[in-house]
């Protein structure tokens, strides 16, 4: 167990400079990830949202006639 976990210490600490480059990528790989997310969220409310306007002025024009 104990050779188990300085195997891992080591390892960490060899790979640091690799691995921040690694965390970096994945870190804009996700930020890019997230903005897409946001982006198609904000077009599916968008697109609600016109439904709805939609909706209602379809009520307001049955209502008047």
């Amino acid at each position: 167990m104990h050779a188990n976990a300085t195997r891992v210490r080591a390892s960490g600490v060899n790979a640091t400079g690799a691995s921040a480059k690694g965390a970096f990528a994945v870190g804009a790989l996700a930020i890019g990830a997230l903005a897409i997310g946001a982006l198609a969220i904000g077009r599916l409310t968008i697109g609600r949202a016109r439904i709805r306007r939609l909706e209602i002025d379809e009520l307001i024009v049955h209502k008047r006639s």
